[in-house]
């Protein structure tokens, strides 16, 4: 119906989460399993890595400190890697050499929303991470990313230079862990229920269903 008011899906997630990757595009399979009910997307903030400098750190730093050793990640990252393969998105890990601090990219989402372009600024910089190795701690990679997608380059350039938005962003992904996220992809359906991890599109796909026939039963 024409005139339904959307269901409200609050995503916290990060873009360097490697689940983060495939539960976006699993989300997007179970939108299109459910056509006819209209969604409405919000993406928040979350900082995976929160002890990651502004700069940034080099990737086998990154490994050593939070696995122990490169070579203790490889196991986990071939799983994922098929995983993302499955969901026809490709997790090149060996491009990887720098793991960013993601503020900056959290802001850049945030702008992008304000001429609804969260989604597509969101899967810009994953992709560029995941898929090119890109550094996202570079100013360059985030105001042509931000270009690419219809933001003023120079607007961002200027930005990104500024304190804008910092709080906000911080503030957000704070809350996020006091509101007790301790692991993302998080979807939050209506503000009702939470699903965490990358979920099946069905299941999500279910979870909307559910919300929908909810809503339409107590109106």
């Amino acid at each position: 119906m024409p005139d339904q008011i959307p269901v409200r899906i609050d995503v916290v997630s990060d873009v360097v989460c490697p689940w983060c990757f495939i539960g976006k595009r699993r989300l997007e399979k179970a939108l299109a399993l459910k056509p006819d009910v209209p969604v409405e997307v919000h993406w928040h903030p979350y900082f995976l890595n929160d002890w990651i400098p502004r700069e940034g750190i080099s990737r086998e730093d990154y490994l050593t400190t939070k696995f122990g050793s490169p070579e203790r990640y490889k196991g986990i990252a071939q799983r994922v890697s098929s995983a993302a393969a499955a969901e026809g998105l490709d997790y090149a890990m060996d491009k990887i050499s720098r793991q960013p601090n993601t503020l900056d990219a959290h802001r850049l989402i945030r702008w992008a929303g304000g001429i609804g372009k969260a989604a597509e600024m969101k899967q810009k910089l994953m992709n560029l991470y995941f898929t090119e190795g890109a550094d996202l701690t570079n100013h360059a990679v985030l105001v042509q990313a931000a270009a690419d997608i219809g933001l003023d380059a120079e607007d961002v350039r200027e930005a990104l230079a500024s304190d804008q938005d910092v709080a906000e962003v911080e503030q957000e992904a704070q809350q996020a862990k006091e509101a007790g996220i301790e692991g993302v992809p998080m979807f939050i359906f209506g503000g009702k229920f939470a699903v965490s991890g990358a979920q099946a599109p069905e299941y999500l796909a279910e979870a909307i269903e559910r919300l929908a026939a909810g809503r339409d039963a107590a109106e």
